[in-house]
């Protein structure tokens, strides 16, 4: 059954993609929509393609070979590894924050449009009201 969900995966995103790349190169004067639409279809296809192809691939790779896929599971649900891959998330962030902060004010001193600030600062903010939740959740509980 998992198989066959990769399997589809790998199909749409190629359709996906096909669909792109067809607009890309029929479609003369793209208005609206079609100006970001055939680009969106490549973009996703590609990353639906790509997940489902890595799946079968790695499934193919451990039935193959048990002891390595032993290996593999013991290192994914191994608590260092989890604890460092939380803490990479952590820095990761706490930089995000300063980029996205010198963005957002490098784009306003620059006088770009609202349209593109506002989007920004919703998504920062977003963000940030997140972390803040699940800080205060995860206070609580622990």
């Amino acid at each position: 059954m998992k198989q066959a969900k990769n399997i589809w995966l790998s199909v749409l995103g190629f359709a996906l993609i096909a669909a792109g790349i067809y607009l890309i190169r029929t479609v003369p004067d793209p208005q609206g929509i079609l100006r970001a639409l055939p680009f969106l279809l490549v973009g996703f296809g590609c990353g639906i393609f790509g997940h489902g192809l890595g799946e079968l691939l790695a499934k193919k790779a451990a039935e193959s070979d048990p002891e390595t896929a032993r290996r593999m599971e013991i290192d994914q649900t191994d608590e260092r590894n989890v604890m460092i891959g939380n803490m990479a998330k952590a820095k990761g962030y706490d930089m995000m924050t300063y980029v996205f902060g010198a963005l957002m004010v490098s784009f306003a001193v620059m006088g770009a449009s609202w349209t593109v600030i506002i989007p920004m600062v919703i998504g920062y903010l977003f963000v940030h009201g997140y972390a803040i939740y699940f800080r205060v959740k995860f206070d609580k509980e622990m």
